[in-house]
């Protein structure tokens, strides 16, 4: 006995097509990240867009906000090719995307998809004709295009006319709803606008960014309801470590179970020195948590309390969850359909026995006092008990054998 998925309705909405990935309509939620590193030095950017892509990353954003970056932009391109990696790059442009599109064609044509922040993109007069050049080299080479409208960086005119108007209103609204609404205004008039200078109305992404989880919910709700674009999710400057891991998850979390989302992008601030795949592993645990996909196979284990004073089944669940993802490259490849296997690591007989039914592949460890031995159950009955100082070799190779019986490769199946 496994435990049930379930299906969420998603909003509906068109499809966008960026390289071989599709957004939105009935595909999958896709998961995003960015680089970090200077685009300028292509054999930094390369390799940390290779991580990424490994790590699970489907779109890949690198900034391009030089010369010396937009023409490393084909260079790393190609570096992917060589490395078999057809990952789509994501171009992000502020201040001067106008210019560098212009100026290095190649750029242009290397990229899978822009993403163009209206306020950021010019001022004034400038401001219209800087956007449309953008949009006209998008329409050129085909290319879609992001609409990220970020709090941080606001259209200061929109907001201002807004504020003004509701000045003027016998009924003023609170100034929060109306930046609400500015944020909002700022990207469905720029989608307006693009459509208008000739891009496809299935090139066009949306997202709103908030660093406040209840602001982020309160726009992508009103958003949804106006538009049948595809949404990007992400809560900006989320923050470092658990912080801003759990304040993603508590917004996105909430916007997904309604349907609301479909690219989603943890932005965290890495520890020094950390490492950028973090964000990716983050965005997929969301979407696996939540049923809506799944991407490597999850391990349920108990928390710990005064039966388990041996620390040795977190040490076996530690084990197991970090084996089983560097398994995944290979049995993604060999074992379709493993990502959804349930494996459980539990530490007594109290939930123990119970939550291993409950899982694929589970193993109840003993508890403080309890006799030392470990039943195992697959798919709900046990199957054998072990003991001794083997115990985590001969449940992994139950684990493995597990796969190689249940996810079959296509030519096995035709045997």
């Amino acid at each position: 006995m496994t435990r049930t998925e379930f299906s969420i309705p998603r909003r509906p909405c068109v499809a966008v097509r960026i390289g071989a990935i599709t957004v939105g309509s009935a595909a999958p939620i896709v998961v995003q990240s960015m680089t970090n590193t200077d685009t300028a030095d292509a054999q930094a950017t390369t390799a940390q867009v290779v991580a990424l892509a490994e790590a699970g990353s489907e779109l890949v954003r690198i900034t391009v906000n030089t010369e010396e970056a937009a023409a490393a932009v084909p260079v790393i391109r190609e570096r992917l090719a060589t490395q078999g990696l057809t990952v789509p790059l994501i171009g992000d442009f502020h201040f001067n995307g106008h210019r560098l599109l212009a100026k290095y064609p190649a750029c242009a044509e290397a990229l899978d998809k822009y993403r163009i922040n209206p306020g950021n993109v010019g001022r004034g007069k400038k401001k219209d004709e800087q956007f449309s050049t953008i949009v006209e080299i998008a329409c050129r080479y085909d290319k879609p295009v992001r609409i990220g409208v970020n709090w941080g960086s606001l259209d200061q005119a929109l907001a201002a006319r807004l504020m003004d108007e509701n000045a003027r209103s016998p009924t003023p609204k609170p100034a929060t709803e109306v930046m609400h609404e500015a944020v909002i205004l700022s990207a469905l008039e720029s989608a307006q606008r693009a459509e208008e200078i000739g891009l496809g109305h299935d090139r066009i992404i949306l997202s709103v960014k908030m660093s406040g989880v209840q602001d982020l919910i309160a726009v992508y709700r009103k958003l949804a309801i106006r538009c049948d674009y595809p949404l990007h999710l992400g809560l900006t400057e989320a923050g470092m470590g658990s912080k801003g891991i759990v304040a993603s998850t508590a917004a996105l979390a909430v916007l997904l179970q309604e349907g609301i989302g479909d690219t989603i992008r943890i932005s965290l601030t890495p520890e020094p020195g950390g490492d950028r795949t973090q964000e990716v592993i983050v965005a997929q645990e969301i979407l696996q948590a939540m049923g809506l996909r799944s991407f490597t196979p999850q391990v349920t284990a108990c928390p710990g309390c005064g039966r388990t004073s041996s620390d040795y089944f977190q040490h076996l669940a530690q084990d197991i969850q970090t084996w089983l993802r560097q398994q995944m490259p290979v049995w993604r490849e060999r074992h379709p359909g493993v990502a959804a296997l349930k494996v459980a690591v539990m530490g007594c007989v109290v939930n123990g026995p119970g939550e291993s039914k409950q899982a694929n592949v589970g193993i109840s460890l003993p508890g403080t006092g309890e006799i030392p031995v470990a039943p195992v159950y697959v798919d709900g009955e046990k199957t054998v008990t072990l003991k001794g100082d083997a115990i985590a070799a001969e449940f992994q190779k139950i684990v493995d054998d597990y796969v190689v019986q249940h996810y079959p490769t296509e030519s096995e199946w035709s045997t």
